[in-house]
Formats: C-alpha cells, structure tokens, sequence
C-alpha cells in the first residue's frame, strides 16, 4: 500500500503564496506520475497540475504562471508552490500518486487533503 501526506496548507491573503509537500511512503515498486487536485465546495475535484516521473509537467489553464510543480524521486515527494493566490483558489487540495505495488499493480492514490483559504 501508499500513503501519501500533505503538508503546507492555510489562510494566505490574495496575491500571497504558499508551498503544498506531499510524501510517498508505504511498500512499492516505484511512482509514476504525482499530481495535486483540488475541490472546492459544491464542485467536482480537478487537476490542478500533474508531473511525470521523468519530470514532464502539465497544468491547469487557472494554474499557468502562478503554480509551479516539483518533485524529488529519491524523497518520493511532490510539491506545489502557488503564487498569486486568488480567493477562487481556496479549496481542500489533494496529493495524488500513480504507484506500482506488488499487491495492488499499478493504482492510483489520494492523500487526505489540506485546506487551502485564500481570504482578506
């Protein structure tokens, strides 16, 4: 199995930023892909910004320019750093892994989501 924990979120004012981190831990072959999502209240989740194991990114069109995707294969993390936080970004952010385990195969995982508010 995975776990995947984030940590970073919070109350920020507009035009602020914050850095979401997000740590792989559990018996695996490897991770693939490790992305970050976002739901806000009354609407679906969505991608917010994706990255490849090979470091190939790709963002939501609200995410350009502002968010920036990393991540450190050897640590098994994956971070996001927002900048220019808008209230429409407030939302419970979500940390997801594509895995391969010797149980599961080749699954996807969720972490539990931390609560970003962007307020004045």
């Amino acid at each position: 199995q995975v776990q995947l924990v984030e940590s970073g979120g919070g109350l920020v004012q507009p035009g602020g930023s914050l850095r979401l981190s997000c740590v792989a831990s559990g018996s695996f072959f490897s991770i693939n892909g490790m992305g970050w999502y976002r739901q806000a209240p009354g609407k679906q989740r969505e991608l917010v910004a994706f990255i490849s194991s090979a470091g190939t990114t790709n963002y939501a069109d609200s995410a350009k320019g502002r968010f920036t995707i990393s991540r450190d294969n050897a640590k098994n993390t994956v971070d996001l750093q927002m900048n220019s936080l808008k209230p429409e970004d407030t939302a419970v952010y979500y940390c997801n892994a594509v895995a391969l385990t010797a149980t599961m195969g080749l699954s996807q995982y969720w972490g539990q989501g931390t609560q970003v508010t962007v307020s004045s």
